[in-house]
């Protein structure tokens, strides 16, 4: 694949930041500081990432606020007003992307009853199912399964090996990695008469003599409705809701191995991080970051603006706006108290130990 070089001015204009030197130089990757070589632009975001310039062959250089580019022996530098916020810009301009091939691959099976926006691509041994709807300049990779019924916005990116269930919906610009699952049947059972783990919920511990019984599925009724602007991690799922459908809002970004439980409702600009676990019925408001390894109850709510440390495990409901930390969950700085109070506890049981020691030998001289 042949690379794309832009001139150091035609990136600035791109991120809306200011170029200096020799704007004209042309550069095609970007790079990291130490391994960049003469055609790369450096990404050295503070000084602790520029003291490495001198080890690579950087002639141009994304730097920080303030920065003496000229002093770093540059040639030419862009200068944003927010550093981190402009790579998400530069790592655009220069993704190579997957080489995903235009057009129609031969070995898709496609049914005649789904409909392709104008511009779709897809892969090779993908499956479209009945009644499906691609938006326009969507691309589908090799080895997708999209249901019946189902519906993906424009422009979506769906990378390798993803599958959509029949009847979900997705918004525009969705981007799904590689082994994301959306829409599969709910973990949803239930017994005969009352069981054991309903007793255990209600008593907080006993039983209450109940029998052993087998389980029987409920069936999931609803599907999944995914907003605008959504991206989803390798390898994470979301369930299909019982009855209604199972619903995360605008822009909400979910990162790998993350399970959305059946009924779930997560709003707008949430993040969902690595290994998080929702189980059923929760409702997340908006803004709401959750921690890598954060584990939620089913039936809760968490407010807007929430955010969890990551290995958290939420037991009970989150107003709004509150940092939480720990198992069970409290206030971050309850949490942080309370952990270096335990900390403290061998030196305070030393310093009891050596007090109950006096006391005896005192009492013993009486």
């Amino acid at each position: 694949m042949t690379e794309t070089s832009h001139s150091v001015q035609e990136i600035a204009a791109a991120l809306g930041a200011d170029a200096f030197g020799d704007t004209t130089l042309q550069v095609s990757r970007a790079s990291e500081p130490q391994t960049a070589g003469p055609d790369d632009i450096a990404i050295a975001t503070s000084q602790s990432y520029a003291d490495a310039l001198s080890a690579g062959q950087a002639r141009a250089g994304l730097l920080w606020q303030g920065a003496d580019w000229e002093a770093l022996g540059l040639k030419a530098a862009i200068i944003p007003n927010r550093p981190r916020y402009a790579m998400s810009g530069i790592t655009k301009l220069m993704d190579p992307g997957q080489g995903f091939g235009a057009g129609i691959h031969p070995s898709a099976v496609i049914d005649p009853t789904a409909e392709l926006g104008a511009g779709v691509s897809v892969g090779p041994f993908t499956v479209i199912g009945a009644g499906a709807k691609i938006g326009a300049r969507s691309v589908i990779g090799p080895q997708c399964f999209i249901g019946w019924n189902a519906e993906v916005g424009e422009d979506a990116f769906l990378r390798e090996g993803v599958g959509i269930g029949a009847r979900v919906r997705i918004g525009a610009r969705f981007i799904a990695q590689p082994g994301a699952r959306i829409g599969g049947d709910g973990f949803s059972f239930v017994t005969p008469d009352r069981s054991a783990v309903e007793a255990t919920r209600s008593t907080l511990g006993d039983q209450q003599e109940t029998e052993a019984q087998s389980w029987t599925r409920i069936h999931s009724l609803g599907a999944v409705t995914l907003g605008d602007d959504i991206e989803i991690g390798m390898n994470s799922v979301i369930d299909c809701g019982t009855i209604r459908d199972t619903i995360v809002g605008d822009r909400t970004k979910i990162d790998n191995l993350v399970h959305i439980g059946h009924n779930c409702v997560i709003g707008t600009d949430c993040l969902l991080c690595g290994c998080v676990g929702i189980a059923g019925s929760v409702d997340i408001g908006n803004y709401v970051i959750l921690g890598g390894q954060v584990g939620v109850s089913d039936n809760i709510f968490i407010g807007d603006g929430v955010i969890a440390g990551g290995g958290s495990k939420i037991l009970s409901n989150v107003p709004a706006g509150r940092s939480i930390l720990g198992y069970p969950a409290v206030k971050m700085e309850t949490h942080v108290e309370s952990y270096k109070a335990t900390r403290r506890l061998p030196r305070i049981l030393r310093d009891v130990a050596a007090l109950q020691k006096a006391v005896f030998k005192s009492g013993e001289s009486d």
